[in-house]
């Protein structure tokens, strides 16, 4: 297949020109029935004669071409009905019939705070590429898109999302007149895996009632069945956990599939460089040292131990707290007895050969630098985050 993209060098045109090259260079074989073998892009800076080669060649067209903020509101009219106009009519001048799909809005609802100059375009575009349908039998695909975030989306343009993760992640000031109000939002790695199955012949099909899609096998419409409603308060609180991260080194809840694990991800694409690595509150002895790594909400926390040649640490135990000890360099031999007992388990462990050992609840136990000359390195799970109120450890030796 050969696929023309156009405004290939816009926010969503990067996103799916990106993972249409992965297919085509075999660097994502999770769709083997998708053969591309070219991907043309065109953007405002190409010629037209480039756009009209590319659609005598190509097999599919995704069309994201338009404009969202002009300088006059005519030119909505001009940059997202014009130029459709002007795609449509090269695919005719080569009878090139094949699929091609609409990036349109939701404001082509034209309903309510939507009305506007750039609905009316949007919607003019769609009845345009309806009519393109009737009279030449091309498979059209029009997809009504919500609010948009992810990687690469410009801040300070039509995304308040780009916005509020880029000033965070930069140190500037946002502003939330009204944290109630609710966006519904649409992650850009959701839409582009739509956009795949839509090439793949397997878009999901809906008709509209007001704003919100309704799946119909035979629906006018092609939708993307994944957004999250959330509002500006809730994204604020959720950046505020992001950007103090580095100090309390606590890894939000981030479920599958969430918009709290899709917003991370989009945060840390706008950290500046001197964000990117952060150092770590190093606890350093004459043993060695101890770091804490990463703590979570609701799953513990991730330390790493370092310990000189020759040294023992720990000779410790918990009452319901539990560990795992994962030696990644050096030599070590763990310890472990049954408090009120003379019961000794032992596990010879090393960097050489990973293996986690559970810490047992009610057991004492240390770990042992078997080398005389190397350090021994050791990364630690604790289940839950250590509490100085509460901590659970109690000195003795195994």
């Amino acid at each position: 297949m050969k696929i023309l993209v156009t405004g290939a060098n816009g926010f969503v045109g990067k996103n799916l020109v990106c993972a249409l090259n992965n297919i085509k260079n075999g660097k994502n074989r999770t769709r083997p029935n998708l053969k591309i073998s070219e991907v043309f892009c065109y953007d405002i800076n190409n010629t037209y004669e480039e756009l009209d080669y590319f659609c005598s060649q190509a097999s599919f067209v995704f069309n994201l071409a338009g404009v969202n903020r002009p300088e006059n509101q005519e030119d909505f009219m001009r940059g997202n009905f014009g130029f459709a106009s002007d795609l449509l009519n090269a695919l005719k001048k080569h009878q090139n019939k094949c699929p091609i799909m609409l990036s349109s809005s939701v404001q082509a609802t034209l309903i309510g705070r939507y009305n506007g100059e750039y609905g009316k375009s949007k919607l003019a575009g769609e009845n345009l590429f309806y009519s393109y349908a009737e009279e030449t039998g091309a498979k059209v695909l029009v997809y009504r898109f919500p609010n948009l975030f992810g990687k690469w989306c410009r801040p300070n343009y039509n995304s308040a999302v780009a916005t509020f993760c880029s000033n965070y992640a930069n140190d500037l000031p946002i502003t939330v007149n009204d944290p109630n109000v609710e966006l519904e939002l649409l992650y850009i790695d959701d839409l582009v895996d739509e956009m795949l199955n839509a090439l793949e012949g397997k878009e999901r099909r809906a008709n509209y009632d007001g704003l919100n899609p309704v799946e119909d096998s035979n629906g006018k419409f092609c939708f993307v069945p994944v957004t999250h409603r959330v509002t500006l308060g809730e994204i604020v609180a959720l950046l505020d956990s992001f950007k103090n991260q580095p100090k309390t080194l606590v890894i939000p809840e981030i479920k599958e599939g969430s918009f709290a694990k899709k917003l991370y991800s989009t945060y840390l694409s706008y950290l500046p460089k001197e964000k990117v690595a952060f150092p770590l509150k190093m606890n350093v002895d004459n043993r060695g040292s101890f770091t804490e790594l990463l703590k979570t909400q609701n799953c513990g926390q991730f330390s790493v131990n370092v310990s000189k040649p020759g040294i023992t640490k720990g000779e410790h135990y918990h009452d319901t707290k539990w560990e795992f000890f994962i030696v990644v360099a050096g030599r070590a031999l763990i310890q472990q007895r049954k408090i009120g007992t003379q019961e000794v388990i032992e596990f010879e462990v090393s960097g050489e050969n990973i293996t986690a050992v559970h810490m047992l609840p009610g057991y004492t136990h240390n770990i042992i630098n078997l080398s005389e000359t190397e350090n021994l390195v050791t990364v630690m799970w604790a289940n839950e985050q250590f509490n100085s109120q509460k901590p659970d450890t109690y000195f003795e030796k195994v």
